[in-house]
């Protein structure tokens, strides 16, 4: 049987100044804000591009499908419409048979060894999450032997403390890694923390599943 090919789908904002990175944009300026996010994300579709897997960008808003922004040889599809849980789950359930990871674009320390250790995971469990210090995760991944958890994301804290365990417990009982922790950018502070060394990527510490087993990547 021909082995299913793994694709990384990488979630990303049009850029355009006021409308991605808000956050980062009232600390910097709007403008730097939207620069530094259109550099980024040219350097992270760089660095995880890679035969084992077939890299795609989901695209917000859908009219940005058409971009200029990013390299023309990506493919692209539409992220679609509802908040961030809706979208995932979409993406997660609608791309060709296989396993897949979504990952943000406003990762600066993701490489190929992390991408590959996620999907090396999803040979042992059914999903698996990157978490992110503040309580979030900067990737998600499903086997995909079957379709995703009917409740997957829903009544998911967003933006907070509490996302990455919300997801997880969306679940249900189904095999859940953690992979390594990253952290993402949302602020100035987070800009120079990128620039030490050592506190952007740490290994994870444990794994959820529905018998309390398995490892951490």
């Amino acid at each position: 049987m021909m082995r299913r090919r793994a694709r990384l789908v990488v979630m990303v904002k049009d850029p355009r100044p006021g409308r991605v990175k808000t956050r980062l944009g009232r600390e910097i300026g709007m403008v730097e804000a939207a620069w530094w996010f259109r550099h980024q994300v040219r350097r992270l579709l760089r660095e995880v591009r890679d035969p084992r897997w077939q890299v795609l960008l989901a695209v917000t808003p859908d009219h940005a499908v058409t971009s200029r922004a990013w390299p023309a040889d990506i493919p692209r599809i539409e992220q679609g419409g509802g908040n961030l849980g809706r979208r995932m789950k979409r993406l997660l359930g609608g791309t060709a048979p296989g396993p897949v990871c979504l990952i943000g674009a406003d990762i600066p320390g993701v490489s190929k060894a992390h991408i590959a250790r996620a999907f090396h995971m999803l040979g042992h469990h059914d999903a698996v999450f990157g978490p992110a210090p503040d309580g979030g995760f900067w990737l998600v991944g499903m086997k995909r032997t079957a379709p995703p958890p009917a409740g997957m994301f829903r009544d998911v804290r967003w933006s907070g403390p509490h996302a990455l365990a919300d997801s997880i417990a969306s679940l249900g009982g189904v095999r859940v890694a953690l992979c390594d922790t990253l952290a993402d950018v949302d602020t100035a502070a987070d800009l120079a923390r990128q620039a030490r060394p050592g506190l952007t990527s740490a290994p994870a510490r444990g794994v959820f599943a529905d018998d309390g087993g398995g490892q951490a990547c």
